[in-house]
């Protein structure tokens, strides 16, 4: 940012209201420092294409592929990446898919600088690094999953919010909806920014908003009920709770009806399995039930049971969730919830073998399909060598992200008290906020699992950026990305 003197303001462009042509040597110039994370963070995904071809395989690509073929709601997943998948389905190829997501995952780098504009350089362009540098973004963009589409839907969505037309304002809704089909722990994200329009007095855009978010919801919600005549997006949401309780459920302490006593586990929490075992292990007590796991009878006495242990045991369900958050905030990687799950987050060193569960048999069939031949994995050395080398180093460490996340309410503080009474530096909370609810959501309705964090680590990081930035003090009422009030002769 700089600071331009009326006394500048003499040139013809200038005394017309507009401004100078920039060449591209200074554009250059002076976003050299992002251009050169962009460039670098482009030749790590090339480097990824180059060594994992077409694509890293995970067991949920499977049931996403099924629906691009046979179109009606999952159980267990929306829709939404499958929807994706099948508007790059003409092209026939898995490498197609990995490359429009390291596209996204650029596209998120730049939307992230774009939004921080007016944040020091130096901080807009270091809010980038972890989403255009760090290995296992990288990575996520080259697995076949969801994660990826729903981060850029989400800061897509953040960077609209300071448009001041009905245009953006109902893209937004439209972007979160998006994001709530494609994973579901977007649903209360339509709810926080609904909450930031709102405390900003700008309530008609907030209905504008809500509209957009819960038409489509809406109508994919009446697929569903006509699929399966049952209310939601998905049917699985009381086997992930109950999933997640199991981590302490105590039907000593419950005293559960004889109905839900079937889902018991004898064995004391410390010595039980991660949450996710109860969801798919064949021993698991919800699994070993009539019927497929997620029917309407089974989940909802999965939901009854988990509902039971929450408000029978609230302290030890609150311990648990700060447990499984604390997981992201860890310096190491302990090997979690499995070794398998945890390796399919690493690039490999040799190709992962064929799926074993019927369900993901049935998915690479279609993936067959899908790509008109064969799929898999290839190894190509030595770039997937000198992606493994760079893995083992170039990663967001814990500690350092609840630094980022600290950042904000730290700076508040600090800016408030140097005020004293008077109000103090602008609170921008709608990506702090958002960032938050997406790593808290998972690890309170579901679990830890390192894939969850990674959507959260560009809003963390554009909130700590717009936080250090200098504190102007409004000299004409106009505002900034965020509504906060900045002088009239400030421009990037």
């Amino acid at each position: 940012m700089r600071v331009v003197s009326e006394a500048r303001a003499d040139g013809p462009a200038e005394r017309h209201g507009g401004r100078r042509p920039r060449d591209l040597a200074g554009v250059v110039r002076r976003h050299k420092w992002f251009l050169l994370v962009l460039a670098l963070g482009t030749a790590l995904r090339a480097l990824a294409m180059l060594g994992y071809r077409p694509a890293l395989w995970f067991p949920d690509s499977y049931t996403y592929i099924v629906t691009v073929f046979k179109p009606k709601p999952d159980l267990v997943r929306p829709a939404g990446y499958s929807m994706f998948l099948k508007l790059l389905e003409p092209f026939h190829s898995f490498a197609a898919v990995t490359a429009a997501q390291h596209l996204l995952g650029l596209a998120t780098g730049v939307l992230i600088y774009r939004v921080a504009r007016r944040a020091p350089r130096w901080a807009a362009t270091l809010a980038t690094v972890p989403v255009l540098l760090d290995a296992y973004q990288i990575e996520l963009e080259h697995l076949l999953v969801s994660d990826t589409l729903f981060m850029f839907l989400v800061v897509a969505a953040v960077a609209l919010c300071p448009a001041t037309r009905t245009g953006p304002v109902v893209a937004i809704g439209l972007l979160l909806a998006a994001a709530t089909l494609t994973r579901t722990v977007g649903q209360p994200l339509i709810v926080v920014f609904a909450a930031w329009f709102v405390l900003r007095g700008r309530i008609g855009r907030a209905g504008i908003m809500l509209a957009a978010a819960l038409v489509p919801v809406l109508a994919y919600g009446a697929w569903f009920y006509a699929t399966y005549q049952r209310v939601g997006l998905v049917g699985a949401n009381g086997a992930f709770l109950y999933a997640r309780t199991m981590s302490f459920a105590d039907c000593a302490e419950m005293d559960p009806p004889p109905d839900l006593k079937v889902l018991c586990d004898p064995r004391p929490p410390e010595q039980r399995p991660p949450s996710q075992e109860y969801i798919w292990a064949p021993d698991s007590p919800l699994v070993r039930l009539p019927g497929i796991t997620f029917t309407k009878e089974n989940d909802d006495l999965a939901a009854r049971f988990a509902t039971l242990a929450i408000t029978k045991q609230p302290l030890d369900y609150a311990a648990s969730v700060l447990s499984e958050l604390g997981r992201s905030f860890r310096w190491d990687r302990p090997v979690y919830p499995d070794q398998e799950i945890y390796g399919y987050y690493q690039f490999p060193v040799t190709p992962p073998g064929p799926p074993g569960r019927y369900p993901a048999q049935v998915g690479a069939e279609y993936a067959k399909l899908y790509e008109q031949g064969a799929i898999g994995t290839e190894i190509v050395e030595p770039y997937a060598g000198w992606l493994r080398a760079y893995q083992s180093v170039a990663r967001l460490p814990g500690p350092v992200l609840l630094g980022v996340l600290l950042v904000p309410p730290v700076v508040a503080v600090a800016r408030r008290r140097k005020a004293g009474r008077r109000a103090g530096a602008p609170v921008r909370p709608l990506p702090w906020a958002a960032a938050v609810v997406l790593l808290v959501t998972p690890a309170a309705a579901a679990e830890f699992d390192y894939r969850y964090v990674l959507p959260a680590v560009p809003l963390a990081c554009l909130a700590a950026a717009l936080s250090i930035r200098p504190d102007l003090r409004p000299q004409s009422g106009s505002t900034n990305e965020f509504g906060d009030d900045i002088p009239p002769n400030v421009r990037l």
